[in-house]
């Protein structure tokens, strides 16, 4: 075959595929424009860009129930502008609704780093809310399925032992007031409720975190609302500023009413 017979042959054929490809583009958003923009943010106006923050997370993730997400503020906190709410939205999953993480000025940055589960190739979404009520959305796409059904550990007994507890990763003797990288971690199984227990073979109620409070002194660094989406044993990185030595104290309640708290001294 000549190579202008090859040439109009593989024109002809993108050519053929561009309205599927244009399709796919749409379809990407399709649950987000009919859905998912209304239900959160009614017909408020949404910039999209990574002015304000940006989310980054694997193209593709190598565990479905565990997809790191990491979301990067791109101005400190301060009285006269701050991010006050980011949500974070998973536009395939059967709940798409991740979590509602509120800040204050006092949370120094509005940074958050955590791990989810993705059931479906996906846009993810992180949504902030700025002081001035402005709000601004970046997003990535991640090829990833079957997270919220993905089995639950081997060892459930052991997992509920551990059940509430809670410690902290703060970096000792403190001496500067610049914001201060905390990591929480918390001991519970965060059950979706499309898990089958692999002893029973029996699909698991939901059991999982509903609502966190860390505050400093009993000053307010980050709550949030939480649904199914977040990982087993969530893990949650976030900023705060010692002004002063003093306690730093996390409170979490699951969707069983049940409310489990830890405290950690800060030194200076």
């Amino acid at each position: 075959m000549k190579f202008a017979e090859l040439f109009k042959k593989i024109i002809a054929v993108l050519i053929f595929l561009s309205p599927v490809v244009a399709w796919g583009a749409v379809d990407a958003d399709d649950t987000w424009n009919n859905v998912l923009k209304t239900q959160y943010f009614g017909n408020r106006a949404i910039d999209e860009s990574n002015d304000v923050l940006e989310l980054t997370a694997p193209y593709r993730a190598e565990d479905p129930a565990m997809v790191p997400l990491k979301i990067t503020s791109k101005f400190p906190q301060s009285s006269d502008k701050y991010i006050r709410k980011i949500t974070i939205l998973i536009d395939k999953n059967p709940e798409p609704f991740v979590g509602e993480f509120t800040f204050s000025e006092f949370s120094g940055r509005a940074d958050l780093a955590l791990r989810v589960r993705v059931n479906a190739y996906t846009n993810i979404r992180a949504i902030a809310e700025l002081n001035t009520g402005e709000l601004s959305m970046h997003k990535v796409y991640v090829k990833a399925s079957g997270g919220c059904s993905a089995p639950i550990g081997a060892d459930l007994e052991a997992a509920m032992n551990r059940l509430g507890k809670m410690r902290f990763k703060v970096k000792d003797n403190v001496d500067t007031d610049v914001p201060l990288l905390t990591q929480l971690m918390i001991s519970h199984p965060n059950i979706t409720g499309m898990q089958m227990d692999q002893v029973t073979r029996i699909v698991k109620p939901a059991h999982f975190v509903q609502h966190l409070a860390i505050e400093f002194n009993e000053k307010p660094v980050l709550t949030a609302k939480t649904d199914i989406a977040v990982s087993e044993d969530p893990n949650f990185r976030f900023y705060f500023v010692p002004h002063e030595a003093g306690i730093l104290k996390a409170e979490i309640r699951d969707n069983h009413g049940m409310v489990f708290s830890s405290s950690y001294e800060v030194l200076r």
